[in-house]
């Protein structure tokens, strides 16, 4: 049994800067491609960022490329997502998942977190 547990949203003023975590435990995190996805009130997923099972190369949908950053510490089972200068149109419930392809569908990623929601202010 995979769990993933996603830790830092929040509340915060457009132009801020907001860090999240994911911790993963029950199998090899090493082995796993990790994705952060977003949900807005109804708004379908759409996925934000990805990063390779080695950490070797990550991805960025077009709204938040230059803004955020995906990182992963395959030692700690913890995938981070540093976001900066946040805009009021990227509230929503941020999701962690971790899937063995590397694919931008969330219906390939296997297993989820609860999500965390982050809310920004303008």
């Amino acid at each position: 049994q995979v769990q993933l547990v996603e830790s830092g949203g929040g509340l915060v003023q457009a132009g801020g800067s907001l860090g999240l975590s994911c911790a993963v435990s029950g199998r090899p995190f090493g082995m796993y491609t990790m994705a952060w996805f977003r949900q807005a009130p109804g708004e379908d997923h759409e996925i934000v960022a990805r990063i390779s099972a080695s950490g070797s190369y990550t991805d960025y949908a077009d709204p938040v490329k230059g803004r955020f950053s995906i990182s992963r510490d395959n030692a700690k089972s913890t995938v981070f997502l540093q976001m900066n200068s946040l805009k009021p149109e990227d509230t929503a419930v941020y999701t962690c998942a971790a899937g063995t392809t590397w694919t931008t569908s969330s219906y390939t990623y296997v297993y989820w977190g609860q999500g965390t929601q982050v809310t920004v202010s303008s």
